[in-house]
Parts: structure tokens; C-alpha cells; sequence
């Protein structure tokens, strides 16, 4: 394929943290960002999972590092970070992906439910953040990307506590985008529209279920998560070094719509 060797090193020597990357899009986020040159630090609350990304990512000739931890907890994001940094010196990308579904209406949802989804989302996102920016400063570079949602963007008729968490992502990257603008640090996110997941066919029943919703959007389908990574491979190149603050929504033309 024409240019596919520089396709291949667009991310070469580039440390990249990927939270959440256990299973769906986190481990294609992974898995691509590898097959581009990246060094993985594979994070995830489930050891298995974790391990099983970070098999395949040494399967295919790349570097991986596990990192197992729950992302609200500052202490556990502290101790990726530092993990990272000993084995490979520092952390160049951030994929604060790690996220955990919702699908209750506003009456059903319980304290403990909404205050969960604001601490993976939202908190997660935060104490990891937090974590790799100074190193960031020091080096004057730096990649962070915030995996949110279309229903972010646009709401949805169920799950008002996740297209809070997901709002509140959006709003996070442009003020981190202003923040760290001086020290050349880019902060950007995805806000995917459908992809077949896992916690897709949660959501919508099975496959009948996902069927049916493809539908509705213009290009008459989901996405396969590694096209959502694709974008986000995108956000963490130099090819987008004058982007920031900005939301790329691979959705098939979904919002277009308006639904």
C-alpha cells in the first residue's frame, strides 16, 4: 500500500498511556497506535484483560507495559504514571478512554450509579491528566485525548448521568487546550457515534438490536472501533500539532441529523 511504511512509523519511540484498554476500544486504540511505532502502557481495571492487549501488542513486535488500577483513584493513577515513566522514561500520549456504561433513565438512577460514572469518566480523566503534565511541561510536548461520546454532544433519551460525564469531558479538553497551549501540549478529543462493542450489544440487546439503530444513520452503519482509533492515532501524530482544543466525531454522519 502506498505510504504505508510511514504510516507505520508515524508514532515510532512515542510513549503512549491508554487507559481502559482492556478490552473494546481501548485495546484497538492500542493495538494501532502499536502497529504505528508507539510503546504501550496498557491500563485497565481488569488484569486479565490487560494483560491479554498487552500480549497482543508484543505478538505484533511492540513494546507494552501493564498498568491495573481503578482511574478514580488518584493513587492508582499516580502509581501508572510513575510505572510508565521508570520503564520508558516519560509518557508522550494520553488516552483517557476508560469508561463504563449507563442505560437507566434520570428516576432510575441511584446516587452511588451517577457518582461512578462521574468518577471513571470524569475524575479518571483528571488524576491522569494530572499526572503526566508536568513531565509534559518539562519536555515542552505532549498528546492528550479524551475519548468522549456523540451522546456527549447531543444527549440521548436514557442515560442523562453519562451525557453529563461524557459534556463534561468536552469541557475539560478546551480548558485544558487553553491551559496548555503555552507549553505545546495538545489536548483534543473523539466523541465516537456507535461502534460494535461489547458494551454496544449491552446496549442495544445484540446484534439485531445494533442492526436496527444503524438505520438511522447516513452512512448507514457503525463503526468497527478501529476506525474510532484511526482518529484517535490522527489526534496523537505530529500530522495534528496545530489542533487543539477541538472534537473529532467519527459517527457516520449521525449528528448531522440531529439525533
Amino acid at each position: 500500500m502506498e505510504g504505508e511504511g510511514r504510516l507505520s512509523n508515524r508514532l515510532r519511540d512515542r510513549v503512549a498511556l491508554i487507559t481502559g484498554a482492556g478490552a473494546g476500544m481501548g485495546r484497538s486504540h492500542a493495538l494501532v497506535m502499536a502497529g504505528r511505532g508507539a510503546k504501550l502502557v496498557v491500563q485497565d481495571i481488569d488484569g486479565r484483560g490487560a494483560e491479554e492487549t498487552a500480549a497482543l501488542v508484543r505478538e505484533g513486535g511492540g513494546e507494552a507495559l501493564v498498568a491495573v488500577g481503578d482511574v478514580a483513584d488518584s493513587v492508582s493513577a499516580a502509581r501508572a504514571v510513575s510505572a510508565a515513566e521508570a520503564r520508558f522514561g516519560r509518557v508522550d500520549i494520553l488516552v483517557n478512554n476508560a469508561g463504563i456504561a449507563s442505560f437507566k433513565h434520570t428516576e432510575e438512577i441511584e446516587e452511588s450509579e451517577f457518582d461512578r460514572i462521574f468518577a471513571v469518566h470524569v475524575k479518571g480523566a483528571f488524576f491522569f491528566a494530572q499526572r503526566v503534565v508536568p513531565g509534559m511541561k518539562a519536555r515542552r510536548m505532549g498528546k492528550i485525548i479524551n475519548i468522549s461520546s456523540r451522546w456527549g454532544q447531543v444527549g440521548a433519551e436514557i442515560a442523562s448521568d453519562y451525557c453529563g460525564a461524557k459534556a463534561a469531558l468536552l469541557g475539560m479538553t478546551k480548558a485544558w487546550a487553553k491551559e496548555l497551549a503555552p507549553h505545546n501540549i495538545h489536548v483534543n478529543a473523539v466523541a465516537p457515534g456507535g461502534v460494535w462493542t461489547p458494551m454496544a450489544h449491552e446496549e442495544k440487546g445484540g446484534t439485531e438490536g445494533i442492526r436496527a439503530a444503524e438505520k438511522a444513520v447516513p452512512l448507514g452503519r457503525w463503526a468497527q472501533p478501529e476506525e474510532i482509533s484511526y482518529a484517535v492515532a490522527f489526534l496523537a501524530s505530529s500530522e495534528s500539532d496545530f489542533i487543539t482544543g477541538q472534537v473529532i466525531a467519527p459517527n457516520g454522519g449521525a449528528t448531522i441529523v440531529g439525533f
